[in-house]
């Protein structure tokens, strides 16, 4: 039996026997050092939150930086209610997330099946990477790394702990004509 969810309401992400959370668009997983996160980006944005000092990490997967509308306010595919949701998840954990560092990745620019970018397409990646990079300004943390833009794919791998998170970057690939 399927339960209908809220406006805005997400199952949680589940972490796997290996430790493994994979995140898809509006998740949100908090782990300890050892733990994995992983996320698929094309114009979607991930922030990542490290705790240098106690190797606890923090990731959430952005679809939309405008504004929240009212019945979203809780829905964590808007850029705002999934920044509180990490930053309460973070601190649940015993973490300050202004002590972190940042890491963040994706905004690509995704192509049609034809090739071509419509102009609205085109800013989505673009405003959610400057959204992203603001909002870490504001709230002064640290930016430590970013692979943002172009027309790629990007794959987010990271093992919680020192290391940052590792990206493989893959082109779009385009339908033959």
């Amino acid at each position: 039996m399927t339960l209908p969810l809220k406006p805005g309401a997400r199952l949680p992400v589940r972490r796997s026997a290996q430790g493994i959370y994979v995140l898809h668009p509006g998740d949100i997983a908090c782990a300890d050092e050892g733990d994995r996160l992983q996320t698929l980006l094309g114009s979607c944005v991930s922030v990542c939150l490290n705790s240098p000092r106690r190797h606890v990490g923090g990731m959430c997967h952005i679809m939309y930086s405008g504004p929240t509308p009212p019945v979203h306010k809780h829905n964590t595919a808007y850029a705002e209610p999934a920044m509180r949701k990490l930053f309460a998840d973070l601190r649940a954990k015993g973490v300050n997330p202004l002590s972190c560092e940042a890491y963040v990745y994706g905004g690509g620019s995704m192509f049609s099946p034809d090739g071509t970018v419509s102009a609205a397409n085109a800013r989505v990646g673009e405003r959610n990477v400057a959204w992203a990079l603001e909002f870490l300004a504001d709230s002064g943390i640290v930016l430590r790394g970013k692979s943002v833009g172009g027309t790629q794919y990007r794959k987010v791998d990271w093992l919680v702990g020192a290391e940052a998170p590792e990206v493989r970057v893959a082109a779009v690939e385009r339908a033959i004509r």
